[in-house]
């Protein structure tokens, strides 16, 4: 049985969730503030988390990043906070997911089938060494990429970022995560950066570089691969 933690103060939100997910048969354990929800973390090993982020005793970011100290469980956001700003401080603080309240109870499900999926695919240690699309092949421990049969040539750069994204498919890295990995830079201003490798990277190896398949742009926040 899949596991889902709601850390929510909301008790009328609470038992929506609550009836919706044990409908569908998972194991459901509320908190309704941050400390409860780290105790029941750890007592429960939840696969999922749903987390507000206006809790009365702390804030929810610093409930991520507590949890982001010992745990690799997705953390699913569910916030009245709509505000680009505090979606990219959810998601550079550790959160895979964003969903902005009010939210259409279908679509959220989706979105946590998809993040228990991703976490059941995606080892804890990234050791996926190859990376199969329709369109292009990656040997990440041979640092070989190949494309309609020929080889493409990556600079160790290009590898870097590509690695950061196809190591994690389906998660949003935001642009600050990206800087800090790549090149050790944290800096709103060096997003040029990113733009131009991105747009290499879609040239070398995407099939319409202007409408890219694989590597996604989410606008102000970051880049996904979906492969």
């Amino acid at each position: 049985m899949t596991r889902v933690l709601v850390v929510e103060d909301d008790p009328q939100l609470v038992r929506a969730l609550v009836i919706n997910l044990q409908a569908r048969d998972y194991g459901v354990d509320a908190a309704p503030d941050g400390a409860t929800a780290l105790r029941l973390a750890a007592a429960r090993q939840p696969d999922v988390v749903l987390l507000d982020l206006g809790l009365p005793d702390m804030d929810g970011v610093d409930v991520i990043r507590a949890l982001r100290g010992w745990t690799r469980v997705p953390i699913m956001v569910l916030s009245a906070r709509q505000s680009s700003d505090e979606k990219v401080a959810a998601l550079d603080a550790g959160a895979d997911d964003y969903v902005t309240k009010p939210f259409n109870m279908n679509e959220l499900l989706a979105r946590l089938r998809a993040a228990v999926r991703r976490t059941g695919d995606t080892p804890l240690v990234p050791e996926t060494t190859l990376v199969e699309t329709e369109d292009f092949t990656l040997d990440l421990l041979a640092k070989k990429a190949v494309r309609d049969g020929r080889d493409v040539r990556l600079t160790p750069t290009e590898w870097h970022l590509l690695e950061m994204l196809v190591t994690n498919p389906g998660r949003l890295i935001t642009q600050k995560q990206l800087l800090q990995e790549v090149w050790g830079v944290s800096q709103s201003n060096k997003t040029n950066y990113l733009r131009v490798y991105m747009a290499q990277l879609r040239r070398k190896l995407e099939t319409d570089p202007s409408h890219p398949r694989y590597l996604i742009t989410e606008p102000g926040m970051g880049y996904r691969f979906e492969g």
